[in-house]
């Protein structure tokens, strides 16, 4: 019997995305590994971010998944480069993402976290780490926002 390949997104989510004991357990393994955060409980949510006007672009995410504490991830599987530029895209989901947080009548430090984790099986970095973190920084270093 062959293995399933968990590069492929389709077996990414059929592993990931269960809805079973198993498969919530590996979730929360995976996400204790590459966010080096304990995750007491996750729940995989719909993968379709919701279009608010006629002509935006409608992303499907590969796995989208809410903490207990609120928090959103978005788990993505890319395997190769497409003629779509994927950081932008990647941070595209981010910012749909954050910006579909109720917020009407609400503060800005009320935003829960959200973040997108990449694995990628294409070379887009020119450095040999096996895992990257990009947050918002100015040319020196300094961070826009207080990072967690």
């Amino acid at each position: 019997m062959r293995s399933a390949n968990l590069l492929n997104d389709f077996a990414f989510k059929y592993v990931f995305g269960e809805d079973c004991k198993e498969a919530n357990d590996a979730l929360k393994s995976l996400l204790m590994v590459f966010l080096e955060r304990k995750v007491n409980k996750v729940v995989v949510k719909n993968s379709e971010i919701v279009k608010d006007y006629s002509k935006m672009k409608s992303p499907r995410l590969d796995l989208l998944v809410e903490f207990d504490d609120r928090t959103t991830v978005d788990l993505e599987m890319q395997l190769r480069q497409t003629k779509d530029n994927l950081p932008i895209r990647f941070s595209y989901y981010l910012a749909r993402l954050h910006g579909s947080q109720e917020l009407e009548g609400k503060y800005y430090g009320e935003l829960k976290e959200t973040i997108v984790l990449v694995f990628f099986n294409v070379n887009l970095i020119d450095n040999h780490r096996m895992c990257n973190t990009f947050t918002l920084k100015n040319e020196d270093g300094l961070s826009f926002v207080e990072e967690s």
